[in-house]
């Protein structure tokens, strides 16, 4: 493999199940990628298993000492430098960062998921060419991330971008006490805009338990249930953007995870925006991300810029 240290880039995704790396290339892009099935509740073995990957990284390039970033399903507290906010419950409270830079004696990147999905469609995906992008993930969850000129805008909390856990805007107090969410609130977004959130919308309305894919195949053939739950969905994610762009007006919305893929999301909902958005109007485009379940690990390794 022909390549320069100066052109190469680690990105590690540590999810709930798997844990995978990439090898990307500025010149060429993808180089290297694997993953394993991630190591849950060992911190320790936690570091070992992401220090083996960059080192099976390393040896595919056939050089040393290439910068690493790392995805996580949680935040590093700028104020102790600990995790908190993850769903791996064994890394909160840790110095992940530190554990890793010391482990591996170079300076690595650590950030949330989701800045990682905003920061890799900013770099080359559906993002690319925009100032500041928002990354929502309508998937088992509901998050976000934000990217500026292609790096991660995280806060001084280390909160920015926690879009799912507001409340719905525009919504009945019976609804929002309707949707309890694990967070110990109710009425947050991810109780609605997340690919479960859609089907407790459906189970509301009839009774029956389906899937996302079930709800959008039988909408296609006309069933009325499905149809109007489509149709709250839909009205529901407007409600959920418009707020975004209210505070930050994104240069491009861009979606990702499994509710992204209904394909009516990205005609419907921009025709419903201007209800919402104060000032009535709105020409914020709405996307899919070009990478989808890459973009983890693909924004991970582009943490650390050419």
């Amino acid at each position: 493999m022909v390549e320069t240290a100066a052109q190469l880039r680690i990105g590690i995704d540590l999810g709930g199940t798997k844990t995978e790396v990439i090898l990307l290339s500025g010149a060429n892009g993808e180089l290297f990628r694997t993953r394993i099935p991630t190591v849950r509740d060992d911190y320790a073995a936690t570091i070992a298993a992401i220090a083996g990957l960059v080192a099976d990284a390393e040896a595919a390039a056939g050089i040393g000492n290439l910068p690493v970033g790392v995805g996580i399903p949680g935040t590093v507290s700028r104020k102790s430098g600990l995790v908190k906010n993850a769903n791996s419950t064994w890394i909160n409270g840790k110095p992940l960062q530190q554990d890793l830079s010391h482990h591996l004696q170079r300076d690595v990147k650590v950030t949330n998921d989701a800045n990682c999905l905003a920061v890799s469609e900013a770099t080359d995906g559906a993002g690319k060419g925009y100032d500041l992008v928002f990354a929502g993930i309508l998937g088992t969850g509901c998050g976000a991330g934000l990217a500026w000129r292609g790096q991660p805008l995280v806060g001084p909390n280390g909160v920015a971008g926690e879009w799912g856990h507001n409340p719905l805007p525009w919504t009945s107090p019976t609804e929002l006490q309707a949707r309890p969410c694990y967070c110990g609130k109710t009425g947050c977004q991810e109780t609605f805009l997340s690919g479960t959130g859609l089907c407790l919308t459906y189970q509301r309305l009839t009774g029956e338990k389906l899937t996302g894919h079930e709800i959008v195949a039988r909408a296609a053939d006309g069933n009325s249930a499905a149809i109007k739950t489509l149709d709250d969905y839909f009205d529901a994610l407007a409600r959920g953007l418009a707020a975004v762009i209210n505070v930050l007006d994104p240069d491009v919305i861009v979606l990702g995870g499994g509710a992204s893929n209904i394909a009516q999301i990205y005609s419907t909902v921009p025709t419903l925006l201007p209800r919402y958005v104060f000032g009535g109007e709105c020409d914020t485009p709405i996307v899919q991300a070009v990478h989808g379940d890459s973009s983890g690990v693909r924004g991970a390794a582009w943490l650390n810029p050419l």
